[in-house]
């Protein structure tokens, strides 16, 4: 049984984390084929638009798999989960977060790893490292500020506590809240929104907008206009639509 599977159509990947009687716990083999289908769609812009990652079961996942650790179970290589963040990060398609049930800590690492995310009602948001004495290394201390501001991502990581579906729509978060049993549409129905705009353009603004937040304002407007790649193939198509209108 994959621990991670794919389902490919309209141009949307969904990608379900497979091990719902953990919680889907982020195990280092769950990891390696999770990193392996992702890479797989970073070389696939012609068939793959947007992507969709969740958690099949109750809950998008209970963070990392902690028995799997002491079980000896170890990742490829020293940061290769922290590696596999960036690699979602980094995919040319826009990448949705799914999200109901628990979202603790390195599951909360790799939903910020993705562009946007929708929350379920019974959504639970939590970083828990200072719950087992750890320390972040997927990126919490980084990602966290940088999605909801730095008062409340220092709040959330010095205390502990939950978040709601609501409240993270409210900190800005989520982009959404819905009822659990609309999750999984509400988020093909963002995916199929954008797919009616240009892919060349969506992998555009994501390359543009994420290469940006490193730099300066004015490094990262010299920077746009300098890594900009202008008119898409489907640009005269597009306007030559628009005109018959």
């Amino acid at each position: 049984m994959a621990l991670v599977e794919q389902h490919i159509q309209d141009g949307i990947a969904i990608l379900s984390l497979n091990r719902p009687e953990t919680l889907n716990a982020l195990s280092p083999s769950l990891f390696v084929e999770l990193r392996q289908l992702v890479d797989a769609i970073a070389q696939d812009t012609d068939n793959i638009g947007c992507v969709i990652l969740r958690g099949e079961g109750k809950s998008f996942s209970a963070g990392n798999d902690l028995k799997a650790i002491q079980n000896g179970e170890q990742a490829p290589s020293a940061y290769f989960q922290a590696e596999t963040l960036e690699a979602i990060e980094r995919l040319p398609q826009p990448v949705i977060a799914a999200v109901q049930g628990h979202c603790y800590t390195g599951s909360l690492e790799l939903a910020l790893a993705c562009d946007l995310l929708i929350a379920a009602q019974s959504a639970k948001f939590a970083d828990t490292h200072g719950k087992w004495g750890m320390s972040p290394t997927w990126g919490m201390s980084q990602r966290l500020p940088r999605r909801v501001g730095l008062l409340a991502a220092k709040e959330m990581m010095f205390s502990g506590r939950v978040i709601g579906g609501e409240e993270a729509v409210q900190m800005g978060l989520a982009n959404q809240c819905v009822p659990d049993e609309q999750l999984q549409q509400s988020a093909i129905e963002m995916a199929k929104a954008f797919l009616q705009n240009s892919w060349f353009t969506l992998r555009a603004d994501k390359l543009l907008v994420n290469g940006g937040l490193d730099r300066t304002l004015a490094d990262g407007l010299r920077w746009e206009r300098e890594n900009s790649p202008g008119r898409g193939p489907d640009m005269e198509e597009r306007l030559a639509a628009f005109s018959k209108k």
